[in-house]
């Protein structure tokens, strides 16, 4: 293969050699292929990497924004804002690869066939009777304004939003990414609260058809919180 790409028989093939032959920066894994890629900031330019493609759709990458850069296992959203990216948070769009040359969105290419795999097996295998998600929205706080925040949980990507809301100790109305809310906007009415998306109950508290407790959609093999890791770790048993 061009681009230096490495052969090995006992290699996993996740994509063909046709898929990736105008893609730069081409490598192979054991259980994994490997491209150059990056994301642009109007201010800061070009933030380079190499993106991990892994046959169960994890995508991790290794950031090489500067010779000293020390983070190397970068979700692509981490790795969006990571970058200084003004209009972070559509990390498919803003995150790209260079084919034949250009600067083309992972959105466009193959890369991402077994993350959208994963995330539609995940979100059609934790469902309640009628078909629908069963996880119910949650809040968080803001710290700057104390006031409670919705987060919708229907998707792989909103519950690692909300998940990574939680562990952020200065977590802010400003980095909402679906709602363009700031501090200045009201707080829900108490009233409309107590209405979370349970497929049971309109205004369930909490119940086994609305409350997980860790699946495929709510928990992430990429991330180092222990309750991730018990999850991942209890998966593979």
């Amino acid at each position: 293969m061009a681009n230096g790409a490495e052969r090995d028989s006992e290699l996993v093939v996740i994509f063909s050699d046709e898929e990736l032959r105008e893609m730069s920066g081409v490598k192979r894994g054991l259980d994994y292929i490997e491209v150059t890629c990056g994301c642009t900031s109007h201010r800061y330019g070009d933030a380079v990497g190499r993106l991990r493609v892994f046959q169960n759709g994890d995508l991790e990458i290794i950031c090489e924004c500067t010779p000293g850069c020390q983070e190397d296992k970068l979700t692509p959203a981490a790795f969006e804002k990571h970058s200084g990216r003004e209009t972070a948070r559509k990390w498919k769009n803003n995150v790209w690869v260079i084919v034949n040359g250009e600067k083309v969105p992972l959105f466009k290419t193959v890369l991402l066939k077994y993350y959208n795999q994963a995330s539609k097996n995940a979100n059609g295998s934790h469902r309640s009777q009628n078909g629908r998600l069963c996880h119910r929205d949650e809040f968080a706080r803001c710290t700057r304004c104390n006031k409670e925040r919705r987060f919708r949980l229907r998707t792989k990507e909103e519950c690692r939003i909300h998940h990574d809301a939680l562990a952020d100790v200065n977590w802010k109305c400003s980095d909402l990414p679906y709602d363009k809310i700031t501090c200045d906007d009201d707080e829900e009415r108490a009233s409309r609260r107590v209405y979370r998306g349970c497929t049971r109950s309109p205004t369930c508290k909490g119940c086994t058809s609305c409350v997980c407790f860790g699946c495929e959609i709510c928990r992430f093999s990429d991330c180092s919180c222990q309750t991730c890791i018990d999850f991942t770790r209890n998966a593979k048993t």
